[in-house]
């Protein structure tokens, strides 16, 4: 694994915890994590379980005790590290979004086109598609239990840089982050809308908003926090990204990311409208999917709460009885058995290199609408 900040940690306990959970055909082995500075990549590895530790990632392209690398780093590092380990035969495991820019993202794709005709395998990181209640709305659609999909609306909103004196983090640097909200949870919206709905926008209308546009330049930074010195330097990315889009098979959505929502820490929300029924989900919520049957008569039509932990209901067989709730951690608990078992079984995983490319497509469309006075902006259909 390379990187082991928020994120690292966080697929770091997945990996320590997916064969104790699940039946899995192969048993990862953290063998070595890669971090520049070698005093602080040890006591990570020690903490998170890693049993060697590299300060070149190139290195880890050479080891024969490595045949897996989960790129954990920010995304202006993403393209080079994945393609060199897919091309040194190494399956990979990315984190979202994909790449900073559509042309990374293509030459990314094409990395895992030629790995693949070799057996090597690739993902995407979009943990939230392994949340069970978001995979039970995906079945739902599937099964048709709301009929036609007329409306989307997702919102992520989080509040971590209201504070104007909060530092200039790389997240908040488009050399480092390629955008801000709209990249960093924006991309997870717009990687849920398609997955449940089962389409793929066409195109968007869009604004975004940098409302700090200066900020004390970091004198230290982890995760979403960080501590700022006396110095200033431009914020490069959007603190907000509103727009709208149409899907391809003609349902109308609307999205919202911005981390300026004041009290909103983590609220992932999506609603889909159907032509016989409408799914709801809050992630702050996240083991309930409200589920509206517009089949029934007014005298039982209604929204209902649906506790998502039963052993029917995805990825939930493996956990606890009825009514024993999941957390954050567990999304990626799923994806990394979903990648192992996929693997084991040499099938190609899913949200592949090209899901991530599709949904780069997206945010590259909302930036140029966004640049270009909000102006309709389609999205190329193929993403191959």
């Amino acid at each position: 694994m390379i990187g082991y900040a928020f994120m690292g940690a966080a697929h770091s306990q997945a990996w320590r915890t997916a064969a104790h959970v699940f039946d899995l055909p192969l048993a990862p082995d953290m063998a070595v994590l890669c971090g520049r500075d070698p005093a602080a990549a040890r006591a990570a590895a020690a903490k998170l379980g890693w049993r060697d530790v590299e300060t070149d990632w190139k290195e880890l392209l050479t080891r024969d005790d490595v045949a897996l690398v989960d790129v954990c780093t920010p995304g202006d590092t993403h393209a080079e590290i994945a393609i060199a380990a897919l091309d040194a035969g190494k399956h990979v495991l990315c984190e979202k979004p994909l790449a900073n820019g559509v042309d990374e993202a293509r030459a990314m794709v094409a990395a895992a086109e030629r790995a693949r005709t070799r057996g090597v395998r690739s993902m995407v990181g979009f943990n939230y598609r392994r949340v069970p209640a978001i995979a039970l709305a995906r079945r739902l659609v599937e099964q048709g239990r709301i009929g036609p999909v007329r409306h989307v609306r997702a919102v992520y909103l989080q509040d971590w840089i209201v504070d104007p004196q909060f530092p200039l983090v790389w997240r908040l640097q488009r050399d480092k982050a390629g955008s801000g909200a709209l990249g960093d949870i924006g991309a997870h919206i717009v990687d849920l809308a398609q997955y449940v709905v089962g389409d793929r926008l066409s195109g968007v209308s869009a604004v975004t908003e940098t409302f700090v546009k200066e900020r004390p330049l970091a004198t230290a930074s982890g995760g979403l926090s960080g501590a700022g010195g006396a110095e200033r330097g431009p914020v490069t990315v959007d603190d907000a990204a509103l727009f709208v889009g149409r899907f391809a098979g003609g349902a109308l959505a609307s999205f919202e990311a911005t981390r300026f929502a004041t009290g909103r820490k983590n609220a992932l929300r999506l609603e889909i409208n159907g032509g016989n029924g409408s799914l709801a989900f809050d992630f702050e919520n996240m083991n309930e999917l409200w589920f509206h049957d517009g089949t029934e008569t007014a005298d039982t039509a209604g929204f209902r709460r649906i506790h998502v932990t039963e052993p029917t209901h995805p990825y939930l067989e493996a956990w606890w009885p009825p009514g024993h709730g999941l957390g954050y951690e567990h999304t990626f608990v799923h994806e990394v058995a979903d990648l192992v078992r996929d693997i084991g079984s040499g099938t190609d995983p899913v949200p592949s290199f090209a899901d991530g490319l599709q949904v780069q497509l997206v945010l590259d469309a909302v930036e140029r609408s966004a640049a270009g006075g909000s102006c309709w902006e389609t999205i190329e259909g193929d993403a191959s």
